[in-house]
């Protein structure tokens, strides 16, 4: 009866309505999905450079010789840290810190070796498994250096040969050792990321790209240094082992950075939050900076490489502006530990210290085996521009990004030692931390605590030391092997030994080192 009644109007009118009721549904949709889109996380970027010298970045060092314009200009947009630290003073210890908020220390010491297992526990937390919790992307590009199950690829039934390198005997396994058609078990893929690209370790076998958890092409030779074009500066430091017959260790920035490029860009064209770690082999040796950068710097190759690595970080950076992620994006980046020991030779021939301005180099528990660059760019948290000289370590990025998402870190088997930075960026507290243990080899430690920092064991060296460099930096007289006393505050070099001046002050530092050690954390969430 109605819509007879109705005709045509009503039909129109009915019509109208359901329209109305459809644009309402699709309004409301909208509004929900920008509400999400607003809710976004951000995007987490960690840049992380290896064996680079704090004196080497002009944003550090005025005076540094090589030009640094990229990593300049994110000082410029982020809070930089002037006493920030690795765990360790070298690559694997403090990648593992930083990507678990837990001292190495308390797990191990040394490097993961050619083949070497995992350091990853299957119930250690990482960041990146953190992060997949709340729902971000995970990617590893780079250098991983911490460990695969090459075990579980290996022929059991090919045994290595022994081979003469320089004056040492090393055992070589072949590329017929391994079954490369396989996966390669417990590697980036176990711990956390979704994706990983890269060759492992530049200097270490295989020499090939890996994907995921396979290389990308089998190896097929052994490593040759010969087949490649002159190193620049120092030695190869390559170990023996197989290698693609293709392989050229100069295509590894170039090859990381597009797919790090890459990845940004389609990162972008999605709903869920990134979390990228892109790990460089650089400056680290072998010293191989691309021609179209030779003579970027007045340090040398080594300068050079440094530059390369700079310009491959512009690229990144320009890639998350480009894709309109830069203004939610965290930017993070820092080094693994000191420049390596051809600094001496460097500070000589071009007058750059890469360590400027402290004493001690890779492998060393003097500051400069651990003081490293560390800057965090936060955008509409972080103040622009901000100079911070509070204590804080990489182990504090664990802590600090699970408050930026919202993740309630477990009292066990989680970052024990991580530090939450986020009220240092938003600028309302002066410190969330007064110590700090570094340790690059068992036996040997420095403990810092507020100005103060004590290093035990015989020596604050462990890398070869330029006497030449010692005089001409005014280091004098010999080290004592007892433990030795430092006022950062006022010697940040450590060149005066106060330790017999203020026997207390070594008696309090040696006894707090001994709890932070024994009481397995230092963390303050886990404080009784």
């Amino acid at each position: 009866m109605y819509q007879k009644r109705c005709g045509l109007a009503g039909r129109v009118d009915l019509v109208a309505l359901a329209l109305m009721k459809k644009r309402s549904v699709v309004a409301l949709s909208c509004l929900l999905l920008s509400g999400v889109a607003a809710a976004k996380q951000p995007n987490v970027l960690i840049l992380y450079a290896d064996d680079l010298g704090f004196g080497d970045l002009g944003c550090y060092h005025g005076n540094s010789k090589i030009p640094t314009p990229n990593l300049n200009q994110l000082a410029k947009e982020s809070v930089r840290f002037t006493d920030g630290h690795s765990s360790s003073g070298i690559c694997t210890p403090s990648r593992f810190a930083m990507l678990t908020g837990r001292h190495h220390w308390r797990d191990f010491h040394g490097i993961v070796n050619a083949f070497g297992d995992s350091v990853f526990k299957p119930e250690r937390l990482t960041l990146p498994e953190m992060l997949k919790e709340k729902g971000y992307a995970t990617a590893a590009i780079g250098k991983w250096h911490l460990g695969w199950n090459w075990d579980a690829i290996r022929k059991k039934e090919v045994k290595a040969t022994e081979v003469v390198d320089g004056k040492r005997k090393k055992q070589q396994l072949g590329p017929d050792a391994f079954d490369w058609s396989k996966s390669i078990p417990n590697g980036p893929l176990a711990h956390g990321f979704d994706y990983y690209f890269g060759d492992s370790v530049i200097n270490f076998p295989p020499y090939c790209w890996i994907e995921n958890d396979k290389v990308v092409k089998a190896p097929d030779t052994i490593m040759k240094t010969s087949k490649w074009k002159p190193i620049k500066e120092g030695n190869w430091e390559c170990r023996p082992g197989p290698m693609t017959s293709d392989w050229n260790p100069y295509d590894n920035i170039p090859t990381t950075t597009k797919k790090g490029v890459d990845y940004i860009k389609a990162q972008a064209r999605t709903d869920e939050p990134f979390f990228l770690y892109f790990a460089y082999p650089a400056p680290h040796a072998p010293i191989i900076p691309n021609d179209k950068f030779d003579g970027k710097s007045k340090a040398g190759p080594y300068g050079d490489f440094v530059y390369e690595t700079d310009d491959s970080i512009g690229q990144l950076l320009k890639a998350l502006k480009d894709s309109g992620q830069a203004e939610n994006t965290i930017v993070i980046f820092s080094a693994d530990n000191g420049p390596e020991h051809y600094a001496y030779a460097r500070d000589a021939k071009f007058d750059h210290w890469s360590a400027h301005p402290f004493r001690g180099l890779k492998r060393d528990i003097y500051e400069g085996g651990h003081h490293v660059p560390f800057m965090i760019k936060y955008p509409g948290v972080a103040k622009p521009g901000t100079v911070n000289e509070a204590l804080v370590s990489q182990i504090d990025i664990m802590a600090t990004l699970a408050s930026v998402v919202g993740y309630e870190l477990p009292a066990k088997n989680a970052a024990e030692d991580s530090h939450d930075l986020l009220p240092l960026l938003k600028g309302g507290v002066k410190s969330v931390r007064t110590s700090h243990v570094h340790n690059t080899y068992e036996g040997s430690w420095a403990f810092r605590e507020g100005d103060w920092v004590l290093v035990v064991g015989k020596s604050g060296y462990r890398s070869r030391v330029g006497k030449g460099w010692e005089k001409k930096h005014g280091y004098t007289g010999p080290e004592s092997k007892e433990p030795k006393l430092f006022n950062l505050k006022e010697d940040i070099g450590q060149r005066n030994d106060v330790a017999a001046k203020h026997p207390e002050k070594v008696k309090s530092l040696t006894a707090l080192l001994q709890k932070i050690r024994e009481q397995g954390h230092s963390a303050p969430r886990l404080a009784k």
